[in-house]
């Protein structure tokens, strides 16, 4: 969906090293930041750099507590307390990097850091996501990690720095491709419920996975789907990772926008049921989302998470106003 919001090296990251890389410009045009992006991502060896050596399991590397610090940086607004623009378009990053994948691909693609790497930014469904493509591009060559690690590593982050987001589980061990998606693979968000329901099946997603996921849009703002109303959130309390945003799709106060998608969703007799279920449900909808976002993370993953390392308590523990007071003088004028 066109919106702002809406899942390899494990012992061997800090002996890995690369060239240095050109600092990206601010200001830059999406055509311009396509062009850096591509341009960045020739930097990198793929996907020989991103290849595990010891077949899954073992600790979380402790590279991965340092870039919590870096995302916590990135994803918190110090102001509100709340997660920022930054945050959801990380958020909308996993589920684009993974959502490309269907049954028919078996252990290819998915969920493998081709968004960046191949790169897909220049295809109208990922408009928006240059932006935070050149942060996490960056990210992963500065800390001598997988693309595809970090993307998924990130989205967690972000829903956790949401206050009210749960703690994904979240796995690091995936293999990086420069190797192009498949086209239409992603939801259209002009199409009909029963076509996107199918659409989502083919990904191995029931009913009631579809509609938790769709959550995601609790703390979403559009972008490019109306551009005459940029910036329009899609449930009343964008900042925090709460249910709002079912009772406000199926009857939208003023001000919260509703992607089309969504509404034939909330309508569609099998998902329909589920979305009106979490309404007013936090802690049914938060369990359901964190069991589908951990499932969609591992798409196209060989083996699934069984060859991969839990590094889910590198996450942050949610954000408290601790955080606010921790946070660099710099990035509490931002």
């Amino acid at each position: 969906m066109r919106l702002s919001t809406p899942i390899l090296l494990a012992s061997t990251a800090s002996a890995i090293s690369f060239p240095s890389l050109p600092n990206l410009p601010r200001g830059l045009s999406i055509p311009e930041l396509n062009t850096s992006i591509s341009a960045l991502a020739r930097h990198i060896p793929v996907p020989a750099l991103f290849r595990r050596k010891d077949g899954g399991g073992g600790s979380c590397p402790a590279i991965w507590s340092t870039i919590t610090k870096d995302l916590t940086a990135m994803f918190l607004d110090t102001t509100t307390a709340q997660c920022n623009d930054d945050a959801r378009a990380a958020i909308r990053e996993a589920f684009h990097d993974c959502g490309t994948w269907n049954k028919a691909q078996g252990s290819t693609g998915g969920c493998d850091g081709s968004l960046i790497l191949a790169p897909e930014t220049d295809r109208a469904e990922n408009n928006g996501l240059q932006d935070i493509s050149a942060k996490l591009l960056a990210l992963a060559t500065k800390r001598g990690v997988g693309v595809a690690d970090l993307i998924q590593f990130a989205a967690a982050h972000a829903i956790v720095t949401c206050p009210g987001g749960p703690r994904i589980t979240t796995y690091i061990g995936r293999k990086d491709s420069s190797t192009p998606a498949p086209p239409d693979l992603l939801p259209d968000v002009h199409a009909s419920g029963d076509s996107l329901f199918a659409l989502f099946a083919d990904k191995g997603f029931s009913a009631v996975d579809l509609a938790a996921l769709l959550g995601a849009h609790s703390t979403s703002k559009q972008f490019h789907v109306d551009e005459s109303q940029a910036g329009a959130a899609q449930d009343s309390t964008p900042g925090l990772w709460d249910v709002k945003y079912y009772a406000e799709t199926l009857n939208p106060p003023q001000g919260v926008f509703v992607l089309p998608s969504d509404r034939s969703l909330a309508a569609q007799a099998q998902v329909g049921k589920e979305f009106k279920g979490f309404v007013g449900n936090q802690g049914k909808w938060t369990g359901k989302f964190a069991d589908a976002m951990t499932r969609l993370s591992v798409l196209g993953v060989p083996g699934g998470a069984a060859g991969l390392v839990d590094c889910t308590a590198a996450l942050p523990g949610g954000t408290k106003r601790r955080d606010v007071r921790a946070a660099p003088v710099d990035d509490r004028a931002r």
